[in-house]
């Protein structure tokens, strides 16, 4: 099976370089670097199941005036899988990112989407994270109550519909061949009912290419996660978007996360998109983090 599309906006870029940063407990990680060597910074950090891939359009879009970073969190895309899976392992990872490919000092916007958001905020207190962080992008994320709150099973809140989401997320089944039937799952769980069907189609080669155990481990950390600490820790300017029929981490995340963070600069709900807004309004994902850069990077280095 092809795990991502060959043609169009969401067909992965060639890197200008490859390189592996080496995490805290050894872990190996796929980094791929576009644009630019003397652009400004900005750092991807992609969800569960997805790969680097998942950032196509953005990285497109940003390569021709900006360095762009994204890299395969630990068992997804290139990067091998680790026998222990935690929050803090995925903060250790996304330092080990910045130091490998950034100089001291150096600032970046750092956008993560569902599980990297996750990812950022695991990291807020870190040095690295600290030292290089000059704004942050948190795209359709939360920080705990993540099977509670989730609408993919239309039952009314309680423990039936946790129970229930919870079994289905951490599903050890394999996810199988794309076929018509596997688009419409994926797009009822994950995306807008106005998705194209290339946007099903791109999202559903990278999620099916995740591999099951990966897949499984990871969802116990998401079922157990909280991040509410972590939150308040996340000084540096944040935007936060969220699409409003959004199942998996609905907007009530999104609007708790944008009361909580001590420098949020701006809540976008989009009407009608789902989960995978990256890929769902790429163009808008794209623009707010053009917009961070500017407003938080090449201002103040012009200053």
């Amino acid at each position: 099976m092809t795990t991502t599309v060959a043609l169009g906006p969401y067909a992965p870029p060639a890197p200008a370089r490859v390189l592996t940063a080496r995490s805290a407990d050894g872990t190996e990680l796929h980094v791929e670097v576009h644009g630019p060597d003397d652009a400004p910074a900005v750092v991807l950090a992609h969800g569960w199941t997805c790969s680097t891939a998942f950032w196509a359009a953005q990285i497109r879009a940003l390569s021709a005036d900006h360095r762009v970073v994204a890299y395969d969190q630990r068992g997804h895309g290139r990067t091998a899988a680790s026998p222990a899976c935690s929050a803090d392992l995925l903060a250790d990872d996304l330092e080990a990112v910045l130091t490998a490919t950034l100089a001291p000092g150096e600032k970046a916007v750092l956008a993560g989407h569902s599980m990297g958001g996750m990812t950022i905020m695991a990291a807020s207190a870190r040095p690295a994270f600290r030292d290089h962080a000059a704004a942050v992008l948190l795209c359709s994320t939360g920080s705990s109550r993540l099977v509670a709150e989730s609408t993919v099973v239309p039952l009314r809140p309680g423990r039936l519909r946790t129970w229930l989401t919870g079994h289905i997320l951490g599903s050890r089944a394999p996810l199988g061949p794309v076929t018509p039937l596997a688009r419409r799952i994926l797009k009822y769980a994950t995306m807008g009912a106005g998705s194209a069907p290339h946007m099903v189609e791109a999202c559903a080669r990278i999620v099916h290419a995740c591999p099951r155990r990966v897949r499984h481990a990871w969802s116990n950390v998401l079922d157990l996660l909280d991040l509410d600490h972590a939150v308040r820790e996340l000084r540096v300017p944040a935007a936060v978007i969220v699409g409003s029929a959004d199942r998996m981490t609905p907007p009530v995340h999104s609007r708790r996360l944008a009361e909580a963070l001590p420098h949020c600069v701006g809540l976008t709900e989009l009407p009608g998109l789902g989960h995978m807004t990256p890929v769902e309004a790429p163009e808008l994902v794209t623009g707010t983090i053009r917009n961070l850069v500017t407003t938080h990077i090449a201002m103040k280095e012009g200053a």
